[in-house]
C-alpha cells in the first residue's frame, strides 16, 4: 500500500498548515509518512505544493505521481494533473473550471462551505475533511489534531468545517491501519534536537531560509532546555558570538544558508587560529548570490571543504536523513571540542523541510565527552594555552576556573602561551602543531553506508540528502536482478575512502549522482584517491530527486 497526496495553491491559503495536519493524522494511524515541500520564494501569491506520502512500508523519498491531488486554484491542475496516476483524483472547489482536464475530479462545495461557516478560509480544512473521508480515516484522530493546532475558538470553527467535509462525499478507499510507534520531524528540528542532546547552551543566527527552523525551534524550546538563544544582526557576528561563547566554555552552535556561511569565513579561520571548537550548518540552497532562496542544491560541498584563508584542520560532515540528522549532529560537538576545531554540517532545504516517520530518538545513545583540562594542565607557572603536543591538541582550560591563570587567545600567530610572535621557527611549528590534528581526525570518520548488492558490478555514489531517493531506486532495481549497490558519504572531509576503494574494483560502471552541475562529491574523490565516474547524473534545478526519478536515469545508464 503506497499512496500520494499532493495539496496546491498559492501562499497564503493554508497549504502548509492542511498538510501538516493531514500528515500528522496519516502518522497517528500507523503509517510511514514522507512529505515533500515545494515553495515560492513570496508570502502572497505564486504557486506551492506540499506532496504527502504514506505506506505500511518505510518510506525514504517523495516520487513523482499522485494519487490525491487536492487542488486549492487552478493553476494547481494544470501543473499536476499530467502526474496523476491512472486511477487518481482532483479534489477541488466546484467553481473551479475544468475544461481540458484529464482524469477523474470530485468538484464539491468547498468554499460555499466554508462561507456557510462564516469564514471562508476554512476551505481547505472542509477539504481536508474530504481526504479523511476518501481514505475511510478515523475522525476523532483529525478531531484531536485540529484541537491541538489552534486556540479554542479557531479550533471549534476547524472542527466544524472537517466534520462538513468528511459529510460530503462516500469512502472510496477503506484502508488497514496500525498501531503508532513513530515520530514526524524534519531535517531542521531533528538537527536542533542532535544538538540539545550533546548539551548545547548557546545557539545563535540569523533568519535565512532554508536554516530558520533550526533557529526558531531552538528558541521555542529554549526556557525549557536551559538554553540561551540569540537572532543576531548578520552572520559575520553569529559566528564571531559563537565563538565566545565556546572560549567561556559552553557548547555553541550556529547556521546559515550558503550566503550566510559566506559571511562566516573570516570568523571560521579565526576558530582554527584560536583553536575553539565550534558546530556550523549550512543549509544548502542554489546559488550564487540570492540564487532560488526557497529550493534546494548541494552545491556548496567544494566550497565548505576549504573555506577560509590559510591552513587548519576542520572536518565536514554531509547529513543524509532525518536520523542521521539527529545523531550526526550530537556527535558533531563531541568531534570539535575533542579536538578544538570547526566542525561544518551540509544539510539543504529538501533534507530540512522534509517530514518524515521515524523511530523514536534513543537519547541513550548520545555522549556529552567534555574536554575539559583542569589543574593537572598547569606543568610550568604559566599555563600554555598551545602547548606543542603529538597530537596537535593543547590542553584546554577554561577562563577564570583557575586561579591565577589566564588564558589567551589571540588572531595573531602566537607562542605557545598565546603571546604574539613573528618568530620563523614558532610560525612553522604552530602550523605543523595545527595541522598534525587532521591525521588523528581521520581515525574518526565513519565510512559511507552502502545499499544494494555486495561487491556490485554497477557502483553509484552519492552524499547526504540524495540517500533516500537513492535508496529506494537502488532496492527496486535489485528487487529487479541487477547487480547495483550505492555508497552514500556522510563524513566527506577528512574523505573515508576504505569501502570506496574495495568496491570500485568490481566496478564495471561508476555513477555519480549529485544535486550540483559539476559533480563536487566525484571531484574530490578524484582528487583523493584517483576515481573517476564512468557515468554522472546530475541536477541542479532547484528541485530534490524522487526515487522514481533516479530509478528512470540509472536504467538508462544501466541497459
Amino acid at each position: 500500500m503506497d499512496y500520494t497526496i499532493l495539496i496546491g495553491g498559492e501562499a497564503g491559503q493554508g497549504i502548509d498548515t492542511t498538510a501538516n495536519l493531514l500528515a500528522k493524522i496519516l502518522k497517528r494511524h500507523g503509517f510511514y509518512v514522507f512529505s515533500n515541500s515545494d515553495y515560492m520564494s513570496r508570502i502572497r501569491g505564486g504557486h506551492n505544493f506540499i506532496q504527502v506520502r504514506f505506506s505500511d512500508k518505510p518510506l525514504h523519498s517523495h516520487i513523482s505521481k499522485n494519487d490525491i491531488i487536492f487542488a486549492l486554484n487552478k493553476e494547481t491542475i494544470e501543473i499536476h494533473s499530467k502526474n496523476l496516476t491512472k486511477t487518481g483524483v482532483i479534489i477541488c472547489d466546484k467553481d473551479i473550471p475544468l475544461e481540458g482536464i484529464k482524469g477523474k475530479a470530485l468538484a464539491l462545495p468547498l468554499l460555499e462551505t466554508a462561507k456557510e461557516l462564516k469564514n471562508q478560509k476554512v476551505f481547505t480544512t472542509v477539504g481536508l475533511g474530504v481526504i479523511l473521508k476518501y481514505f475511510s480515516l478515523d475522525f476523532s484522530i483529525g478531531e484531536k489534531a485540529i484541537k491541538e493546532e489552534f486556540n479554542k475558538d479557531i479550533a471549534e470553527l476547524n472542527l466544524q468545517a472537517l466534520k462538513k467535509g468528511y459529510d460530503l462525499i462516500d469512502t472510496e478507499i477503506s484502508l488497514k491501519t496500525s498501531e503508532d510507534k513513530n515520530i514526524l520531524i524534519n531535517g531542521n528540528q531533528a538537527v536542533a534536537l542532535g544538538a540539545i542532546a550533546a548539551g548545547c547552551k548557546f545557539y545563535c543566527g540569523y533568519p535565512m531560509t532554508p536554516s530558520t527552523g533550526i533557529l526558531t525551534f531552538m528558541s521555542y524550546h529554549s526556557n525549557e532546555m536551559g538554553i540561551a538563544v540569540e537572532q543576531v544582526e548578520d552572520e559575520i557576528a553569529a559566528l564571531n558570538m559563537a565563538l565566545g561563547a565556546s572560549y567561556a566554555g559552553v557548547r555553541a552552535m550556529t547556521g546559515s544558508s550558503g550566503g550566510g556561511f559566506a559571511l562566516m569565513v573570516e570568523a571560521l579561520s579565526l576558530a582554527g587560529m584560536i583553536e575553539v571548537p565550534v558546530v556550523v550548518i549550512d543549509v544548502q540552497r542554489p546559488a550564487p548570490a540570492t540564487g532560488f532562496p526557497t529550493r534546494t542544491e548541494q552545491a556548496d560541498l567544494q566550497f565548505v571543504i576549504h573555506a577560509g584563508h590559510g591552513e587548519f584542520t576542520r572536518m565536514v560532515i554531509a547529513l543524509r536523513d532525518v536520523e542521521d540528522a539527529f545523531y550526526q549532529t550530537a556527535r558533531a560537538f563531541n568531534i570539535a571540542e575533542k579536538y578544538q576545531i570547526p566542525v561544518l554540517l551540509l544539510s539543504d532545504q529538501h533534507l530540512a523541510d522534509s517530514l518524515k516517520t521515524v523511530n523514536s530518538f534513543d537519547f541513550d545513545k548520545i555522549t556529552i565527552e567534555r574536554y575539559i583540562s583542569g589543574e593537572e594542565a598547569i606543568t610550568e607557572e604559566e599555563y600554555k594555552r598551545y602547548k606543542i603536543t603529538p597530537t596537535g591538541i593543547s590542553p584546554r582550560i577554561l577562563p577564570g576556573k583557575i586561579p591565577g591563570q589566564v588564558v589567551l587567545v589571540d588572531s595573531d600567530e602566537h607562542d605557545e602561551w598565546g603571546h604574539i610572535t613573528e618568530s620563523a621557527e614558532i610560525r612553522k611549528a604552530m602550523v605543523d602543531k595545527r595541522l598534525r590534528k587532521f591525521e588523528y581526525l581521520k581515525e574518526e570518520i565513519q565510512e559511507p553506508w552502502f545499499i544494494g548488492k555486495e561487491n556490485p558490478k554497477n557502483l553509484i555514489i552519492g552524499w547526504g540528502s540524495t540517500y533516500g531517493a537513492i535508496k529506494e531506486a537502488v532496492e527496486n532495481l535489485v528487487d529487479e536482478g541487477l547487480s547495483v549497490g550505492a555508497l552514500i558519504f556522510g563524513d566527506i572531509w577528512p574523505l573515508p575512502t576504505q569501502r570506496l576503494l574495495e568496491l570500485s574494483k568490481n566496478a564495471k560502471k561508476i555513477i555519480d549522482i549529485e544535486q550540483n552541475a559539476t559533480g563536487q562529491l566525484e571531484k574530490l574523490i578524484r582528487q583523493e584517491v584517483l576515481i573517476k565516474a564512468t557515468h554522472k547524473i546530475l541536477k541542479y534545478d532547484g528541485r530534490p530527486f524522487s526515487s522514481d526519478e533516479i530509478y528512470d536515469k540509472l536504467k538508462e545508464v544501466l541497459v
